[in-house]
This record gives structure tokens, sequence and C-alpha cells, in this order.
């Protein structure tokens, strides 16, 4: 068994977030969850949280390290998407999505930071997705979110990595999820033709990647960008 750790997946109430969680509990590790609504899987706890709210962030890492201990191990994954084509997006649309997905990603890796320098251990993951480097039409605020991830990581990485913590970026490809279920069959078939692998995934193979990036046997890996995607995007 590996050494149990005190994990944060944002945005764990559902999706591949929910199955994050469910994976880092399933290898005995101590696990919350942030969410606006919902809970997370059995076994966890969950925290209310907004990540575009520093003091809210704030707040719920408190309550956690109150819990369970400074948190060692944290999935960003909380995401929102406003799609539209680029003549149609308003700002508010692109700043919105940015502030979500890429500031609110800052905020989490900025506050677990805290606890992660005076363990001299930490493991972040940045759950990114096959467009942040591939693009994707009508995308544009979600993309440029999920992009900037990866220099989010890679920073961290050159700033923090002496101090035996990890950041790494995981890019999941199409997932089997509710929203691609109510995709009409048609659409379904057309997205699974441009994926090498033909099918979608299922949400525990991207928690399974995700768990062991966070792991032990992943200590050497940092600023990465794993692709989980069918061979969708290559990585790129």
């Amino acid at each position: 068994m590996a050494t149990a750790r005190t994990v944060l997946v944002t945005g764990g109430n559902r999706g591949i977030g929910y199955a994050i969680a469910e994976e880092f509990l399933a290898k005995g590790h101590r696990v919350a969850i942030t969410a606006r609504s919902g809970e997370g899987p059995a076994g966890s706890l969950t925290v209310r949280a907004d990540v575009t709210d520093y003091a809210s962030i704030d707040a719920a890492f408190t309550e956690i390290e109150t819990a369970y201990g400074p948190v060692e191990v944290v999935v960003a994954n909380a995401g929102i998407t406003k799609d539209t084509l680029l003549m149609r997006m308003s700002d508010e649309d692109f700043t919105s999505v940015i502030d979500t997905n890429l500031s609110g990603a800052f905020r989490v890796v900025k506050r677990a930071s805290k606890g992660m320098l005076k363990a001299r251990f930490g493991r972040i993951v940045l759950i990114s997705s096959v467009v942040g480097l591939y693009g994707s039409a009508g995308q544009v605020n979600y993309s440029s979110s999920k992009s900037g991830l990866v220099g989010l990581a890679r920073s961290v990485t050159r700033e923090l990595g002496a101090r035996g913590i990890t950041a790494n970026v995981v890019a999941p490809g199409f997932i089997e999820t509710d929203m691609t279920a109510a995709l009409p069959e048609a659409q379904q078939a057309e997205y699974k033709r441009s994926i090498p692998a033909g099918r979608f995934a299922s949400p525990g193979e991207v928690a399974r990647v995700v768990s062991w990036i966070a792991g032990d046997d992943a200590s050497y890996i940092s600023g990465a960008v794993i692709p989980v995607d069918g061979g969708m995007g290559m990585g790129h």
C-alpha cells in the first residue's frame, strides 16, 4: 500500500472529478472535494467552495486541514464551458471561463503550496483537455483556459521542484459522461471516427492516470502533459 495522503479534488461532485475522488478513496487516501452544489462519493468530505473566490478557497482548505491535516495532493478539476463562435463570444463568456478554469486553478495551487512547502512534499495535478493544445472551433475561451494550465504547471515545477513538489497536467479527450451521452448518435459516431482508439474513455480511465501521476511511482515526473485521449491529440 502506498502512503495514505490527504487529497483534495476540486469539482469532485460529478463526472471526472467524482471518479478521481472515488479512485483515491479506493486506494486508501483521505479525500476531500470542493463543490458549489452536490456531494462527493461516500467516504469523502464535501466542502462548499467557489474557485473564483480566494477567501472561499482559503476557508475550504482550513476546513480540510482541521479534519484531515495538510493537503498533500491537489487535483484542480473544477471547470465550466460557455461555447460559442468567436464572433458571438462576449467578454463575459471569455473572462468567466478563464476565471474559473485557469485563475481558479491558480488560486487552489497557491493556497495548497503553503502546506506543501512546509512539508517539502506535494503533488499538483491540473485537469486540462485535449482541446487545450489541439484547439476546438467554438471553444476559444475553454481552449485558452485549458492551454494556460500547461504554463502554470511548468512554471510551478521550476519554482517548487526542488522542494519535493511536482506539478503535472492530465489532458482527457472524449469521456463517457452525461454530456457525451446526450449527444445525437450520429455526432457521437463522428467524434469516434476522429479518435484512433475508436471509443470514448470511461471516467475511471482518467482517474487511474491521475492517481498514478500523484503517487510515489511518478515522483520524478513534473511539468508533463499526459494525454488520455485514445490517440486523438497525441499530446499536441
